[in-house]
């Protein structure tokens, strides 16, 4: 039965420590995809998020372009020089993309023809001044051109081709309908490269006027105000938002052309073109692959670290059912024990009481010497099967708290005297001595001190040599404590088993338990303590003997 146990039990360590095996490969796997996949995950990364860090990058563009632009409607035409100049200088201040701003101060007239400017058949559409605003532009330069002296300025393309887009949409417009602001928006804005040209949006009834001028000379001939601001924009004045400095080490503003000559594996790069005006130009992003190790390494740890702790429960489990199994075998073999060992204490006194009965029952007649024998026998035996009975009753009452601890005053010193000569009378050769300091006399419950003292001097007797039985026992009153100390001059106690000596069914193997021992006399002592409130505690050396000290509380 002990080989198919313990072979049991070698099965089931095999099979947990096969399992711990697999977990810890399907570990290593689970670290190595997980590295997988955050390696593609943060190059994805790479790639994705540059769309982020370009709308960063314009927002102030896209701002300038929903917000302030169409400012320049609010004047309905009547900015002047200096209107403009404050305006431009918001602007400038705003915006450090926006280099030059080239400001039209124009009138649209109901006549055939002008010399600087554009005629859509009766309709005439020119400059009266021109001028340049910029942080770098002269003061002496600022006025560009004036009607009073033509041909010092070609008016150029950015007014003509923002005129032209007006002029189609007057000859297209349909007068019943309300135009969309979109719509109006689109048409009166020209966006070239590097560059943004608007005119103020003028109301719906001036654009029917404007319709009707084309195709005929109204009387009186009105004339109408228009300003046009063409806004010079430097990509590279773009402040660059970098939203993920982990991911990119360099953002750099780079022509559309721009094809780099380093194109090694040790970086990453990608690209994105920027949008409207700057579209000749791209946000090109650079990281080395060191620096990209790093947030891969930051993204997977706590990936790792979650499969760490997944790996650590599942072992923690698969340790806890070994445990278990363990735990089940121990108490298995301690029950299995208990059980041999009770059969025999058992046993042995009834087959001590059978034997003395028959020899009574057969025996004709018997002397007197012969009957007190056989009274003694029977006695002796009777008391062994009442007092092994009355431990394990007292045992479990005790575990079940089935008891109350009484409280009755003690002389500590009769007390120990009675234990001393009910052991002298059992065991003649057991030499006893005792000292008692600093109290006479305290409360306690007499009858589980007194199994406390039977138990240990037992103990102390049954593991002592025959010339070493010796038990010295000291009561000590220190610090408001009861201090008992029960020194033998014992076999001792191996310091591997000092841990397990109180507990319950544990029997140390050596010559003295070779008749068996039910292993419950310590254990039986610790519960006894506990119930008193008190703490018990052991200090051995092999060969050498063994001290028990148990503590419990002074009540005078």
């Amino acid at each position: 039965m002990s080989s198919e146990k313990k072979s049991g039990y070698r099965k089931s360590f095999s099979l947990i420590m096969t399992f711990i095996i697999m977990m810890s490969v399907l570990f290593a796997f689970s670290l190595l995809l997980a590295y997988r996949f955050s390696t593609k995950f943060i190059e994805n990364e790479f790639v994705s998020e540059k769309v982020n860090v370009l709308e960063q990058s314009i927002k102030p563009y896209n701002d300038f372009f929903q917000k302030k632009l169409p400012e320049v409607s609010y004047y309905n035409g009547y900015l002047d020089s200096a209107t403009a100049c404050n305006f431009v200088d918001t602007v400038l201040l705003e915006y450090p993309f926006v280099a030059k701003v080239i400001f039209y101060d124009s009138e649209v007239r109901n006549t055939p023809v002008v010399n600087d400017g554009l005629n859509i058949g009766r309709l005439t559409f020119s400059p009266k001044n021109i001028y340049q605003f910029g942080s770098l532009v002269p003061a002496d330069s600022v006025l560009l051109f004036t009607r009073d002296k033509t041909g010092n300025f070609k008016v150029g393309d950015d007014f003509n081709a923002l005129v032209l887009k007006l002029a189609s949409y007057i000859q297209g417009l349909d007068t019943s309908k309300v135009p969309s602001q979109e719509d109006l928006f689109s048409n009166f804005s020209n966006v070239r490269a590097n560059k943004i040209t608007y005119l103020n949006i003028p109301r719906i009834e001036d654009l029917k006027v404007y319709k009707s001028m084309s195709r005929r000379t109204l009387d009186p001939q009105p004339v109408y105000q228009q300003d046009m601001l063409s806004f010079h924009l430097d990509p590279y004045k773009i402040k660059i938002i970098n939203s993920r400095p982990l991911l990119y080490q360099y953002i750099k503003i780079e022509p559309l052309t721009y094809d780099p000559l380093d194109t090694s594996d040790s970086y990453l790069t990608t690209e994105i073109t920027l949008p409207g005006p700057f579209s000749d130009y791209k946000l090109y992003f650079i990281s080395s692959k060191s620096f990209i190790d790093k947030e891969i390494l930051s993204y997977f740890l706590p990936i790792a670290l979650g499969i760490l702790l997944f790996y650590g429960i599942v072992v923690l489990v698969a340790v806890l059912i070994y445990r278990n199994l363990n735990i089940n075998q121990k108490m298995f073999k301690l029950q299995y024990d208990f059980m041999n060992n009770l059969t025999h204490e058992f046993k042995t006194p009834v087959s001590v009481i059978k034997i003395a009965g028959n020899n009574i029952k057969s025996a004709s007649s018997l002397t007197d010497r012969e009957l007190k024998m056989y009274g003694k026998i029977l006695d002796e035996e009777a008391d062994k099967l009442n007092g092994l009975m009355n431990k394990l009753l007292a045992f479990t009452q005790i575990e079940n708290k089935a008891i109350e601890l009484n409280q009755d005053k003690i002389n500590i010193e009769d007390f120990i005297e009675s234990t001393v000569e009910s052991h002298r009378l059992k065991h003649p050769d057991f030499n006893f001595t005792y000292e008692v300091t600093g109290f006479m006399t305290f409360v306690t419950d007499p009858v589980l001190l007194g199994s406390l003292f039977d138990n240990l001097a037992e103990n102390a007797y049954k593991y002592s040599p025959a010339e070493r039985k010796k038990l010295h026992i000291s009561a000590r009153l220190i610090k408001g404590k009861v201090v008992l100390r029960f020194t033998d001059q014992g076999i001792g106690i191996p310091a591997s088993e000092i841990n397990n000596i109180f507990k319950k069914f544990f029997r140390i193997q050596n010559q003295y338990n070779q008749n068996g021992s039910v292993g419950l006399g310590l254990a039986f002592c610790k519960e006894l303590v506990n119930f008193m409130d008190g703490e018990i505690s052991v200090k051995s050396k092999v060969n050498k003997g063994t001290e028990f000290k148990i503590v419990l509380p002074y009540n005078d």
